[in-house]
């Protein structure tokens, strides 16, 4: 009986690429009593690998975190899966607002001491005692309100690229650190104060508003099914969002553009803009900000320490990283003496620059056929090898490079080679590189640009 995963996230990509569905993301969650949260967890794992549903999954005696990608087709068969247990029947699905068929490409169910981690002895108040709930024109509303005080509840990488109009957003990277120090915060104000809290979708505000209302606070309100829902209503009920740039999540995609306000930075050269990306080198994934152009001048690192890494064998790669983390497993959230745009704690609440498309990359728009798919990149010497299934290729010609982290580059021919040899035009059945200035991975597809 199979209780994980057996592909690797380039296999899982390519064979959703092959199956040409729609998926769709979504997350939920649900605080209850599980008395065996590894039978709940191997039961869930066999109900969804069925699916082929997709995400990552925390469950934990106190209940369920998940977020996840579903095919389109199968979304009825997994709400009943979800029937099955009282404690879900009738659970709202956050679904997200930008959908990517690759935002996740695993399926990981853990069970963890908590689904969130927020260091709290839950022995020592109510958690049941929450924050009254509230929707998006609600809680519009009582952000107009002169005695609010808006906290955001997440991190400083999340909050950096969007953010509700005058909250407060805590310097912080755990949603743990948060709570000791908005208490401090705010305690002048808890007698006659409205206490407004978002998060996600949610969920850390479940526990925060009980916690608050047990450290004395009289009137607690949160943001109901977070940020993902409120943007749902916002464009189905033709509310002003008050909330301004770009909603982060966790998963491939990185973010949801909620309004086309930039008030972020890159990271390196200071243009405005809104776009994570992990580090290039296996050994570092600094989560980050950064813009087109220093992606493409710094091959999606963070510093020119990593880039001159990333050129080297990845033998000599791998020994630098031993002893340290393993690599894939290393992941650090946006500060280093290397970036020199960051900004954290109080942040601007006026746009720096409109976005000039709601994708959350760049997408070229562009009449364009598909002629193969990648096979290898030669990371010292930067050369892409690809297998051209059908039609040709020939110096001078523009093509498109597509890949779920790859995103959409385009680029002219102006050196190739077929099976090693130099040539003016490859066709059917070559197996043919070339040089470019970002990496390629085996999940990645080449188009030719149509005239």
């Amino acid at each position: 009986m199979q209780l994980y995963n057996t592909l690797s996230a380039e296999e899982r990509a390519q064979l959703i690429d092959e199956a040409g569905k729609q998926r769709l993301t979504l997350s939920f969650y649900a605080y209850a009593k599980i008395s065996d949260p590894k039978k709940f967890r191997d039961e869930l794992f066999i109900a969804w690998n069925a699916l082929d549903a997709l995400g990552r999954i925390y469950v934990a005696h106190e209940g369920i975190n998940a977020q996840m990608s579903i095919p389109a087709d199968q979304m009825d068969a997994f709400r009943e899966t979800l029937e099955v247990y009282d404690f879900m029947k009738g659970i709202r699905l956050n679904v997200a607002i930008e959908h990517d068929d690759h935002s996740f490409l695993k399926l990981t169910i853990k069970v963890r001491p908590k689904i969130v981690a927020d260091g709290l002895n839950d022995e020592t108040f109510d958690v049941t005692n929450k924050g009254v709930h509230l929707k998006a024109k609600e809680f519009n509303n009582l952000l107009e309100d002169p005695n609010t005080i808006v906290v955001d509840f997440r991190n400083h990488y999340e909050s950096e690229v969007g953010h509700f109009e005058g909250a407060i957003t805590p310097d912080v990277e755990t949603f743990r650190e948060s709570l000791p120090i908005i208490n401090e915060q705010l305690q002048d104000f808890k007698e006659d104060k409205n206490l407004l809290m978002y998060c996600t979708g949610g969920i850390r505000c479940e526990k925060a508003s009980a916690y608050f209302k047990h450290q004395g606070f009289k009137n607690v309100y949160q943001l109901e099914g977070g940020i993902i829902e409120y943007a749902r209503q916002v464009k189905e009920e033709n509310i002003e969002s008050k909330f301004i740039g770009k909603n982060f999540v966790f998963d491939h995609r990185l973010g949801e553009r909620i309004t086309d306000d930039i008030v972020s930075q890159c990271h390196q050269c200071g243009k405005p803009c809104d776009n994570h990306t992990n580090c290039a080198n296996e050994g570092c994934h600094l989560l980050f900000i950064q813009c087109d152009d220093c992606k493409a001048a710094m091959e999606n690192c963070c510093s020119t320490e990593c880039l001159d890494i990333i050129h080297l064998p990845i033998e000599e790669q791998v020994k630098l990283r031993k002893g340290v983390q393993v690599g894939n497993k290393v992941f650090r959230k946006g500060k280093s003496e290397a970036l020199k745009y960051k900004k954290s704690g109080e942040l601007p609440h006026k746009p720096l620059a409109k976005a000039e498309t709601k994708d959350i990359r760049k997408k070229i728009v562009v009449k364009k056929t598909l002629i193969g798919k990648a096979e290898h990149y030669y990371t010292k010497s930067k050369i892409a090898q690809f297998l051209i299934a059908k039609n040709g290729l020939s110096i001078g010609d523009k093509v498109l490079i597509c890949g779920p982290t790859t995103g959409e580059e385009e680029l002219t021919i102006t050196e190739l080679f077929a099976n090693g040899i130099p040539c003016e035009t490859a066709k059917e059945g070559d197996q043919i590189t070339f040089s470019t200035p970002f990496r390629i991975r085996l999940s990645d597809k080449l188009y030719k640009v149509l005239s």
